[in-house]
């Protein structure tokens, strides 16, 4: 088979477009390169650079020894964790059900509650309401602040309902003759032929676990609760040091302290974006299916 000759006109969209690209990866990547070199530098070579950072000044693992002698690191590293994995376990498993229901053709209501999920997208009681609800609850400084006010997010459940509504008819009509009840049609059929949508759900909250800090910021008074983003926003916007890092020279501190939040922000950074290689084969068909009309 001959190949396809690229007219001029094609040509020059082609180096438009992959100049275009380019612009856009360097534009994209480059924050993520100048604080990963920063925090190998030099922190008295790091404070006098101007522009743009190319490479380490000098290499230093100093800020690592610091952030991992931390007790606050390794703290909000078990708190993270653990509101990650119970989480994203319960949000999977209400947002699979509720997308069930709501994909089967024969549920009356199914217009009404669709309805009525798009609204919470729009609207809700704001702030003040939350927290009272939250606090009436007997939430407050509770670690289930942090997972049962965000079970289900109203957009990931449209997105696993439209996925669940493509799937064959003949899948469950089979099943039922078999004698499956509705619960074994969704773990044992429908999720583990819809694997590319729950990997992307997976991943999308996941990494809304693992960035949150609001609610925690909201609803959380005990330091031993606080997840590893709270105590990352206090490095960064509060410029708040904790004991373990404190310094006997003003110099040192001084210089140290730049370095020590560069380092912090990729110890926060690198375990959530190491998830994502593993699940990439599955992300662009799981929300290629999750986004056809239902």
């Amino acid at each position: 088979m001959a190949a396809i000759r690229k007219s001029a006109g094609d040509r020059v969209f082609d180096v438009c477009n992959y100049c275009l690209l380019i612009l856009l990866s360097v534009i994209f990547l480059y924050p993520m390169l100048h604080v990963l070199f920063a925090s190998f530098s030099d922190p008295a070579r790091l404070i006098s650079h101007r522009g743009i950072l190319l490479y380490p000044k000098g290499f230093t693992l100093t800020g690592y020894g610091i952030v991992f002698k931390d007790r606050n690191t390794l703290l909000g590293y078990a708190n993270t964790l653990f509101y990650m994995v119970v989480g994203t376990g319960l949000n999977l498993l209400l947002t699979s059900m509720g997308a069930y229901v709501l994909s089967r053709k024969s549920f009356m209501l199914k217009k009404a509650m669709s309805v009525m999920l798009v609204v919470t997208m729009y609207f809700s009681g704001g702030l003040i309401p939350n927290f009272l609800l939250v606090k009436s609850l007997g939430m407050y400084d509770n670690r289930l602040a942090l997972i049962l006010p965000t079970a289900i997010s109203a957009y990931n459940l449209i997105v696993m309902r439209t996925a669940f509504s493509q799937l064959p008819d003949g899948l469950e009509e089979s099943a039922k003759i078999d004698g499956a009840n509705d619960f074994t049609i969704l773990f044992r059929i429908v999720l583990p032929v819809s694997m590319s949508v729950v990997a992307v759900m997976v991943l999308f909250y996941a990494v809304g676990h693992w960035n949150g800090w609001f609610n925690a910021y909201i609803y959380l008074r005990t330091r031993t609760k606080y997840p590893l983003a709270l105590f990352l926003r206090e490095t960064l916007i509060e410029n708040r040091i904790s004991a373990d890092m404190e310094f006997t020279d003003s110099a040192e501190s001084f210089f140290t302290k730049a370095l020590i939040k560069y380092c912090t922000i990729i110890v926060s950074t690198v375990p959530i974006l190491v998830i994502y290689p593993f699940l990439q084969k599955y992300f662009a068909k799981g929300v290629m299916v999750g986004s056809l009309k239902g």
